[in-house]
């Protein structure tokens, strides 16, 4: 290729290339209501919208210092941090515990004799509707004799 052919390709590029930024501010524009900066250069160096702002050493330690006090009004502490006295035992006393192993043993007593008591049921209810099964069955046979069945018997086949 020639260097007339490369620098016109190179022109019709950034021709296309401002239209395409042109049509990029426009879309921003059309987005934050607030027309975007001309030239392209502008553009790519720096992010559209409000950036971060700076603050200064001494209204970090102003914001600091007020977040502090705050904070020390919030705990009711005057000054300086205090510590707690003693942390929380929270451990078992030696009656809380009898109690709770007297009131376990009750429960499972009652637990204990509940299941029994549904055993014995058991056992009882089931004899007695056995027994009502069979005499309902003797009594059923001395009524009505039932026949027995008897397999047919094959006709020899037909000599011919």
């Amino acid at each position: 290729m020639t260097n007339e052919v490369l620098t016109a390709a190179i022109e019709g590029f950034e021709s296309q290339k401002r239209r395409i930024d042109e049509r990029i501010a426009e879309l921003r524009q059309m987005l934050t209501g607030v027309p975007a900066e001309s030239g392209s250069a502008a553009d790519d160096e720096t992010p559209v919208g409000p950036g971060r702002r700076k603050m200064s050493a001494a209204a970090r330690r102003r914001i600091a210092a007020a977040q502090k006090k705050r904070w020390a009004n919030f705990r009711g502490e005057s000054g300086a941090a205090s510590q707690p006295a003693a942390p929380k035992s929270n451990r078992l006393s030696a009656e809380g515990r009898r109690r709770i192993i007297e009131a376990t043993k009750k429960r499972w007593a009652r637990v204990r004799a509940a299941k029994k008591a549904a055993a014995a049921a058991k056992k009882v209810a089931p004899k007695k509707v056995v027994a009502k099964k069979v005499a309902a069955k003797k009594a059923a046979k001395k009524a009505v004799p039932v026949a027995k069945k008897v397999a047919p018997v094959e006709a020899p086949p037909k000599a011919e």
